[in-house]
């Protein structure tokens, strides 16, 4: 329970925020000096093994910005991102994912973040079906051990086709979805900026989830 607190407290803080933007588009890779991050890995370990609370709350501080930056690329909303992001770190604590992961907790955490937003955009986007990359549904931790060239591959192809149908919209499209789904505004707040009726804003926005729809049932089979 104290955990939990702390995962509560530590995502309210302002700390988080205070130096840049949580959420933008960019380049994820936000180790450039390997050794640090190795330093950092070694240290969280020796914590969690030794006080577990103290250890996820280091854990979620070091991941929870870079990985909510990594996730609204894909989903293109704060909101979701910051849900698949909590989502992940609460099953990581609640079902003590940190006592099993040989991998790196980096490694471990995006891929984690990455089968999350996949089920997320499937569910979204994709044909109906029962299947799923989600390590709960799976059931089996091992299967979130390492990552396959095919599935790099298919995050990396994913990536540039969600990036290349936004980018594809029609401008007034796209200023409505990145207002709706990137900034959270609601359709009325939309409407008063870009000074169109509401219906309009709803037009835009079906056309863009229809768009994107149509490009990605393919990759979210």
């Amino acid at each position: 329970m104290l955990a939990m607190k702390n995962f509560k407290n530590v995502l309210n803080n302002d700390e988080l925020n205070k130096d840049k933007p949580l959420f933008k588009i960019e380049d994820d890779n936000i180790d450039t000096n390997l050794a640090t991050l190795l330093d950092d890995e070694s240290i969280i370990r020796n914590v969690l093994k030794n006080n577990p609370d103290k250890g996820f709350e280091m854990l979620f501080k070091r991941y929870y910005k870079p990985l909510c930056n990594h996730a609204v690329r894909f989903v293109y909303s704060k909101e979701i991102a910051e849900d698949v992001v909590s989502e992940v770190f609460v099953n990581f604590w609640k079902k003590k994912h940190y006592e099993n992961v040989s991998i790196s907790y980096r490694a471990y955490l995006y891929q984690a973040v990455r089968n999350t937003i996949y089920n997320h955009l499937k569910s979204e986007f994709g044909k109906k079906n029962n299947h799923t990359l989600y390590i709960d549904n799976i059931g089996k931790e091992k299967e979130l051990e390492y990552d396959t060239p095919q599935r790099i591959l298919l995050f990396d192809e994913l990536f540039q086709k969600i990036e290349q149908s936004v980018g594809d919209f029609p401008p007034q499209c796209q200023k409505v979805f990145l207002l709706s789904r990137f900034e959270g505004k609601k359709n009325r707040e939309i409407a008063e900026e870009l000074n169109i009726k509401i219906k309009t804003v709803e037009a835009h926005m079906m056309k863009a989830l229809s768009i994107l729809k149509n490009s990605l049932v393919d990759y979210l089979k």
